[in-house]
């Protein structure tokens, strides 16, 4: 289990206890964080997912997929380094203590 904080865009933090073996987007939905629709169900989809992962977490994380690159060119604002798919990330222990910011909207 890994403890995730998610930060709304308004500032608002939730840091919620996400078991291992879903995915970041989906600690976010079952725990009703607003800011991650999550439209496609995780099928990497679309882009409504996505968020900005806090900068001592980039190179911790796995590398970016091909399609997780691709759907990210859809999303709102993107950042070549930081934004991330949470549908992309699975949760490990190695993932405690993550932080991940919400775009201001999801398209």
């Amino acid at each position: 289990m890994a403890r995730i904080t998610y930060i709304t865009f308004d500032g608002t933090r939730h840091e919620i206890d996400v078991a291992n073996g879903l995915t970041v987007m989906e600690g976010a939905r079952d725990n009703g964080i607003p800011g991650i629709e999550a439209d496609c169900g995780g099928a990497c989809a679309c882009s409504t997912c996505h968020v900005y992962v806090d900068d001592a977490w980039v190179d911790k994380l796995p590398s970016k997929e091909f399609m997780e690159e691709d759907m990210l060119d859809f999303a709102w604002e993107p950042d070549p380094v930081k934004s991330r798919l949470t549908c992309q990330l699975t949760v490990t222990d190695e993932l405690d203590g993550l932080v991940v910011t919400m775009p201001e909207k999801q398209i």
